[in-house]
């Protein structure tokens, strides 16, 4: 841990959204919980917070109960709005005029999940990069075009950090962690949570190709299903176009529209980044991995992956590596989590 730990903790409200996504919301909270328990220090307070003080039903019915109503968020260093399903129906009026007045008294504020609506809504992401769930971000952009979306899963800045749904605020709240206590803890936090590859803000989250081009053409989103789920025997183009009943000369007409390149530069592309996916997280040889993605030759896989990335596939490897190295060599050989039980908040669960 950093020398110049702070003495008092950090105070975190989560402004509990009705239809909030529960998973989004315990991603968030539990590395806090952790972070105090593998540091033996009461590193961070949270409180739940929802309009009157209420409990707040998440979308999947379960209860959670708010031990504070938005009149008590004076003494938090960061508001967290916690969103979800129907978030265009679900905040009120008092709660964006309390998300402004903690604006000008300089609170650092976060959405996650689609919380970030709520903040664009109060004008709170004017002039701002700001990461959403990618079912939320065409709303907001048609609402509230002053607010600048990324696709990346979260963004953090100094007053403001917004991330996407489901497990993604996990990978954000470790990047906070690890701004404020540095490496070792994350690496400790990642660790008990089993979690084997913190992403980075640089990441981008995936959108899923029928919610991009919606209904309106069915058979390219049939052409980049089946590519996705052939990468490791590449259909031919000839036979991918009899599969949707249409031409080549179609389809090769279809994915310059849309997506502005060549259908075998589309699935190569496919190929390379599930190739980067299997490098990063698994212990696969490089010739298994260029197999897996379809490579006829571990040449072949190497030149394509160094001409689409920028680097080798053995380079790509060895930095992960390196990297997991400098983080391993930082991390304290032994937890003692017995000696010490901070209070860590409570959320009264009822079904």
């Amino acid at each position: 841990m950093k020398p110049n730990t702070p003495k008092k903790p950090r105070r975190i409200g989560f402004l509990l959204i009705d239809n909030f996504t529960l998973i989004a919301f315990a991603s968030a909270i539990d590395p806090l919980r952790m972070a105090n328990q593998l540091s033996s220090e009461e590193l961070y307070q949270w409180v739940v917070i929802s309009e009157h003080g209420e409990p707040v039903i998440s979308s999947d019915g379960i209860m959670i109960s708010a031990e504070a109503d938005i009149r008590q968020g004076a003494q938090l260093d960061t508001l967290i709005v916690v969103g979800g399903l129907d978030i265009t129906h679900s905040y009120t009026k008092a709660q964006l005029n309390w998300l402004k007045q903690l604006d000008r008294k300089g609170i650092q504020l976060g959405a996650i999940c689609t919380g970030a609506y709520v903040l664009a809504a109060a004008g709170l992401l004017d002039g701002r990069e700001f990461s959403a769930h990618w079912e939320c971000i065409p709303s907001i952009s048609e609402n509230f075009p002053k607010a600048k979306h990324n696709n990346h899963l979260y963004s953090l800045s100094q007053d403001r950090l917004t991330s996407s749904g489901g497990i993604v605020p996990l990978d954000m709240i470790l990047a906070l962690v690890h701004q404020q206590y540095g490496s070792e803890l994350v690496v400790a936090i990642s660790d008990m949570f089993i979690c084997d590859r913190v992403r980075t803000e640089t990441d981008y989250q995936r959108v899923p190709m029928r919610h991009s081009l919606r209904s309106t053409q069915p058979k390219l989103v049939e052409l980049v299903s089946l590519m996705e789920s052939n990468l490791e025997e590449p259909i031919a183009l000839d036979e991918l176009a009899s599969y949707v009943s249409t031409s080549r000369r179609q389809l090769e007409r279809l994915f310059q529209k849309y997506l502005g390149c060549t259908p075998s530069r589309y699935y190569l592309k496919l190929r390379l980044m599930r190739a980067r996916q299997l490098l990063k997280q698994t212990s696969l040889s490089i010739i298994e991995i260029a197999t897996a993605c379809g490579f006829v030759s571990t040449p072949h896989f190497s030149k394509c992956y160094r001409d689409y990335m920028g680097m080798p596939p053995r380079d790509e490897r060895l930095n992960i590596q390196a990297s997991i190295g400098d983080n391993r060599q930082s991390m304290p050989k032994k937890h003692d989590i017995s000696k010490h039980e901070p209070s860590y908040g409570s959320i009264d669960i009822k079904y």
